[in-house]
């Protein structure tokens, strides 16, 4: 299979995860206009599955270091396939809210608030289930972002252009989804080997099993949660199976390229977190709300006719994130 052997590419593949995480969304914006969003995220999850087994079958399978997908898969042990399979369910859950808020608050404030949150808990989990990197470092960038999403929260507060009652409950469903998201990353490292992916350990994943068992958690927690959002939506009228069905295939392709867009950095980001650490990894990888805002301010126009003290907070939202960014690198560099 394949592996990274060394920090810095660890790093680029963390930045890919970054640039994933923080444009599959927009998908679902593009798919708004004609499709629900309960609809959407149904083509969302078969996507990040098929891709999930794509990636399992040819990089998991290929190369002479460490264990084939299927020969892996069949030694996992019970308790670490639970693991993973529990983080799938509870980034299902987190997801679903965050798309939710997506719909209501705008990508420039829900993508910031939610994975904001998730990153300065997330870190601390993960850390404290594998501390790997400066501790130091990786703190003082989490606090940096910390700052940046304050910013952008206050930017949206002054300039998001929503109606109000919508746009608060917009935040509120980001801040829940954040609390939720910041779980289900410590759940599918739990499940592999992260000192050693060349040889891990028996009974433990690699990281292509690990994600294919978290992605049949995402699929068959949908039958539940995405129901429940479909028959008691938080927006609209609610929406059946016999819509989803009538959908073009144009329609579906757009949400199945959503889910192999966050798949393919969410693969990226277990593959990384042998060398730089599953702490530093999400870390990377969660700041995709900078490029979500990216999207979200100069794509999407969410702060068009902004004042200029709107444009101040968004422009000082970035360069704290950068700051971060560079800190947290740094912390695994050491």
């Amino acid at each position: 299979m394949f592996i990274v052997n060394n920090y810095p590419l660890a790093v680029l593949f963390c930045i890919v995860t970054m640039l994933c995480w923080g444009s599959w969304g927009n998908t679902q914006k593009m798919a708004a206009r004609t499709w629900r969003y309960e609809l959407f995220y149904w083509d969302y999850t078969i996507g990040m599955l098929l891709f999930s087994l794509l990636a399992a079958f040819t990089l998991g399978s290929f190369g002479s270091e460490g264990r084939s997908f299927l020969t892996d898969i069949a030694q996992v042990e019970t308790g670490k396939m639970c693991s993973a399979l529990l983080g799938g369910v509870i980034f299902n859950a987190s997801n679903i809210l965050l798309s939710a808020s997506v719909s209501i608050a705008g990508m420039a404030v829900a993508f910031p608030l939610g994975v904001g949150i998730a990153l300065v808990l997330g870190v601390v989990v993960n850390y404290i289930g594998a501390p790997k990197g400066d501790p130091v470092l990786l703190f003082i960038g989490v606090a940096l972002i910390v700052v940046a999403v304050v910013c952008n929260g206050i930017a949206a507060g002054r300039g998001g252009g929503g109606k109000e009652s919508p746009n608060r409950k917009g935040i509120l469903l980001a801040v829940l989804a954040g609390v939720l998201m910041s779980l289900f990353y410590r759940f599918v490292a739990a499940a592999m080997d992260l000192t050693d992916f060349t040889a891990p350990r028996a009974g433990m994943a690699t990281p292509y099993s690990a994600f294919v068992i978290f992605s049949v958690g995402v699929f068959l927690s949908n039958f539940v949660f995405n129901t429940l959002v479909m028959k008691r939506p938080f927006v609209g009228a609610p929406v059946s199976y016999r819509q989803y069905f009538q959908g073009g295939l144009s329609t579906h392709l757009v949400g199945v390229l959503g889910g192999c867009i966050w798949a393919l950095g969410t693969l990226f980001s277990y593959i990384a977190a042998g060398k730089a650490g599953a702490a530093i990894s999400y870390a990377l990888g969660q700041g995709a709300p900078m490029i979500a805002a990216v999207w979200g301010v100069f794509i999407w126009k969410e702060f068009k006719g902004a004042d200029r003290s709107v444009n101040t907070l968004l422009g000082v939202m970035f360069l704290f994130f950068i700051a971060g960014l560079g800190l947290i690198i740094l912390s695994g560099g050491n």
